[in-house]
């Protein structure tokens, strides 16, 4: 039996509410649960101590049984100091623009870079001159 420590909702609609509970993997997100160990609530402050509460006794007794922690449940498992902190997935490359585009703008800054260069050496020749 794969076991995954998990949320489960129990908010109302608009403000969701979670309970963290070990269950199977194969039953559903509010479906049935073997202990609930803790709770989350997203509404709260990110400071505040109510925002999630979890029994570490527990968590760390289904954690050394081989239960896996869900992404979220890991983070919050992380800032209590229960697991290692989940590796952060590199930014993605899609906010940038397409290599078209890039290479436009590299060109066009070459080319002003170019016309910078021109115009200082015909101030130079005409000091020089003077």
């Amino acid at each position: 039996m794969s076991l995954r420590i998990r949320m489960s909702r129990i908010g109302a609609k608009k403000h969701p509410y979670y309970r963290i509970v070990v269950a199977d993997s194969r039953q559903p997100r509010d479906g049935r649960f073997l202990e609930k160990i803790g709770y989350f609530d997203p509404m709260r402050p990110k400071d505040s101590p109510e925002r999630s509460n979890i029994n570490q006794e527990r968590a760390q007794y289904w954690l050394s049984v081989g239960a896996k922690p869900s992404d979220r449940v890991e983070k919050i498992l992380a800032e209590m100091g229960l697991v290692a902190a989940p590796k952060r997935s590199e930014q993605t490359k899609q906010h940038l623009p397409k290599a078209k585009a890039q290479r436009r703008t590299r060109e066009a800054a070459e080319s002003a870079s170019e016309a910078s260069k021109s115009d200082n050496t015909k101030i130079d020749s005409k000091e020089a001159a003077s």
